[in-house]
């Protein structure tokens, strides 16, 4: 049975977006972004809303001819392989290649998907990702942490949700980044 992930780079105090809805202060350097490559590498498909689905896109059509880094091409490359399930009422077409919508986050069809998949399964967006831990859809979690506290915004873990965690792995960056990886404990 395929894994469903979720991996979320934030601000040490728990957001993925400042309150003005900005978060460049967490754009991964080379030595964070080869790392978040490797734990990409598996991913079969990708679980998005329409917010973080839009912001994916640009991966989409980034070139090597494009003044970006060896990790944001392999980035690239990982991201247009793999398939991409966009959960919306509202989106009426899909800009990528490999990508499907969904009206309607169905934690049954979730499962079935965990069940039959080939590769493992990521889930990004702070919101669906709230549901999939709601629905105990979520097996492991990657926290990058930045060293910077924004005081508001959009938080990286749901609110309502209880979840125990159980550490697997930490490491730290010389940016400073922390990286957190759980297992969800039964």
């Amino acid at each position: 049975m395929a894994k469903l992930s979720y991996a979320a780079i934030g601000s040490l105090d728990g957001y993925i977006e400042d309150k003005e809805g900005k978060f460049g202060w967490a754009m991964p350097d080379e030595e964070v972004f080869s790392v978040v490559n490797e734990l990409e590498r598996p991913i079969g498909t990708y679980l998005y809303g329409r917010r973080m689905y839009e912001t994916m896109m640009s991966w989409e059509t980034v070139t090597t001819e494009a003044d970006e880094s060896a990790e944001s091409w392999d980035f690239a490359g990982i991201w247009r392989a793999a398939e991409k399930i966009v959960y919306s009422r509202t989106l009426q077409t899909v800009s990528s290649a490999r990508t499907r919508i969904e009206r309607e986050f169905n934690p049954d069809a979730v499962r079935r998907l965990k069940q039959s998949a080939g590769a493992d399964i990521t889930v990004g967006g702070a919101e669906l990702a709230g549901q999939a831990f709601g629905a105990g859809l979520v097996d492991e979690c990657h926290l990058f942490l930045h060293p910077i506290v924004v005081g508001g915004g959009k938080r990286a873990l749901p609110d309502n949700v209880r979840v125990q965690l159980e550490l697997l792995d930490e490491r730290r960056f010389r940016s400073g980044v922390v990286h957190l990886h759980y297992r969800v404990s039964a």
